[in-house]
């Protein structure tokens, strides 16, 4: 029953209400992956993410994480994709099926690790954080704008990538981003 009602409150993308007596009320917010299922401009990155073991942190309670989400088009945009190597393999290297599996999987699981922050919540005031690839930190740098919106919408990651959205879930929180992170971001 307590599956089903995590469920529907993902699709509903609000926290979902259940009572279970007159005077006491449970509220239970989606998870990181049951908002990612729902995402349909962070896909690509949802999809990467599900073939690491870092896939894990999406649905654990016990480690909170704040996720940096590229949008699909973004990703679309990268020259060299998250499972290619930075640099072109020099084509006469010869590497077999499983070398090159073993590397892709390596570069994705790198990849994935620069657009998580292994903690959550955040306070975007302290500007830097660590990522999961450890000496790697992303920064937010406070711009103007709107006040009367969200702080959120007034901050640049890196100097460079916009945050377009923010969506909380009970394992923590995930923004999407109009770039992606890089080694040298």
């Amino acid at each position: 029953m307590m599956r089903l009602c995590l469920a529907l409150s993902a699709l509903a993308l609000s926290p979902l209400i259940v009572t279970s007596s007159a005077d006491q009320v449970i509220i239970v917010l989606p998870t990181l992956f049951d908002l990612l299922t729902l995402e349909r401009s962070g896909s690509i990155f949802f999809s990467y993410a599900r073939e690491t073991e870092l896939s894990r942190l999406l649905t654990d309670d016990d480690s909170p994480s704040t996720l940096l989400i590229p949008t699909n088009r973004a990703i679309m945009a990268l020259a060299r994709k998250p499972h290619q190597d930075p640099i072109p393999v020099d084509g006469g290297i010869d590497l077999n099926e499983q070398e090159l599996d073993q590397r892709s999987k390596r570069n994705v699981r790198h990849w994935v690790s620069l657009h998580i922050i292994p903690q959550s919540p955040i306070d975007i005031g302290l500007h830097s954080f660590p990522t999961l690839v450890e000496g790697r930190n992303v920064t937010f740098e406070e711009v103007e704008g709107d006040l009367s919106q969200p702080d959120w919408t007034r901050v640049l990651l890196n100097g460079e990538i916009r945050l377009l959205g923010k969506k909380e879930a009970r394992n923590g929180v995930f923004f999407l981003l109009d770039g992606t992170m890089k080694d040298g971001n």
